[in-house]
């Protein structure tokens, strides 16, 4: 009697560890093909864009008929990032929302729902997922190559908005453990200001050989790089027209 009880208990055992592993083996399908599903959405409305901007170049209208919360097209020279991006009351909802709204694990580029792209506060930050694939920030990784940094025109970034086109020059780019010490976007005094601008030169792993002061106007891009770190750029403001 004493043996059957044990071998009862042992396939319990085994049944509730069966029953463990084929729950977290559907749970990781569900998730590989919801992924897959966000990422083929997410290339159909990119490829849906190309369309518009290829006809008529940036046409805000267009892009504000899909969603008003349009602000802007970014590009970054040596990367996959041409895309525009949103803004949303918050920084929370474009993480988990497409370009037109749709709930998407992918997300979309958005700028800090603090700041304002036709007056720029001395710090602008736009964030996106770096996706696997390439799209959104997932290219953005290239910036921390020696190839990248090698080519200067990699070196200037472009922002188009409804008012006007703005021209950034790239001071730093860098991997760091997870922190918000570089979204700051207003500061109390000129020398708080140049302690941030300080911090995040140094941080640089190439030499730009560009120089920052307290009356520049700054752009950040920041995204994932792992789930401890993140890949941030820094550049500041060459240009407004």
């Amino acid at each position: 009697m004493l043996i059957k009880c044990k071998k009862q208990r042992k396939n319990i055992i085994v049944l509730a560890f069966v029953s463990i592993l084929l729950i977290l083996l559907s749970y990781s399908i569900f998730n590989i093909v919801l992924w897959v599903s966000d990422g083929d959405r997410t290339n159909k409305q990119i490829s849906n864009i190309a369309e518009i901007i290829n006809k008529s170049g940036v046409d805000f209208d267009k892009l504000k008929n899909i969603n008003a919360d349009t602000k802007g097209w970014l590009k970054v020279h040596g990367t996959n990032i041409d895309y525009p991006f949103l803004q949303a009351n918050d920084n929370n909802f474009y993480l988990t929302h497409s370009f037109d709204k749709s709930v998407n694990q992918a997300g979309w580029l958005f700028l800090d729902y603090r700041n304002d792209i036709d007056n720029l506060d001395k710090n602008t930050i736009i964030y996106a997922h770096a996706r696997i694939d390439g799209t959104m920030f997932g290219s953005m990784k290239n910036v921390l190559g020696q190839d990248w940094y090698s080519n200067k025109d990699n070196h200037i970034i472009k922002i188009y908005s409804e008012k006007q086109e703005t021209k950034w020059g790239v001071f730093s780019v860098y991997r760091i453990k997870t922190t918000d010490d570089y979204i700051q976007t207003s500061f109390n005094s000129t020398d708080d200001f140049k302690s941030f601008l300080g911090l995040i030169s140094n941080r640089s792993i190439h030499n730009f050989n560009n120089p920052t002061g307290n009356n520049d106007k700054i752009l950040t891009l920041s995204t994932c790089y792992n789930d401890t770190e993140k890949i941030v750029l820094h550049a500041k403001l060459i240009s407004i027209k």
